[in-house]
C-alpha cells in the first residue's frame, strides 16, 4: 500500500510540469487527496486539494496556474502546474489527507490513515 509520484524536474519560469500521485493497494477515489511542497528550512505548506466529490481547493499563490483531477481508471491524481515562478520551486509531495489556506477560507482533510508519495523534486530556474 503506497503513493507512486511521478514527474518533477528542471523548467524554465514560465513552463508547464505536470506531476502524478499513483495508487498501488488501494482506491485512491476514496480518499482525499492533496498536494503539499516543502523547501529547506520551512514547514511542509498545502497547495491543493481534491475531496472525494471532485470539489477543488488551492492556495492562493497558485490559484490559476496549478489544476488538480483525478483520473479513476489510473488511480491516478495529476497536478498540472503553468507559468512557474521560481518561487514554486521546491519538494513536491501527495498524500491522502488535505491542508489548503486561501483568502477567506481554509480546507482540511484526514482519512485517519494517511498516506504519502516519496516526494519529487520540481526546480523552476533559467
Amino acid at each position: 500500500v503506497q503513493l507512486v509520484q511521478s514527474g518533477g524536474g528542471l523548467v524554465q519560469p514560465g513552463g508547464s510540469l505536470r506531476l502524478s500521485c499513483a495508487a498501488q493497494g488501494f482506491t485512491l477515489d476514496d480518499y482525499g487527496v492533496g498536494w503539499f511542497r516543502q523547501v529547506p528550512g520551512k514547514e511542509r505548506e498545502g497547495v491543493v486539494c481534491i475531496s472525494t466529490d471532485g470539489s477543488t481547493y488551492y492556495t492562493d499563490s497558485v490559484w490559476g496556474r496549478f489544476h488538480i483531477s483525478r483520473d479513476k481508471a489510473g488511480n491516478t491524481v495529476y497536478l498540472q502546474m503553468s507559468d512557474l515562478k521560481p518561487e514554486d520551486t521546491a519538494v513536491y509531495y501527495c498524500a491522502t489527507k488535505c491542508r489548503v489556506e486561501y483568502d477567506g477560507g481554509s480546507h482540511s482533510y484526514s482519512s485517519g490513515r494517511d498516506y504519502w508519495g516519496q516526494g519529487t523534486q520540481v526546480t523552476v530556474s533559467s
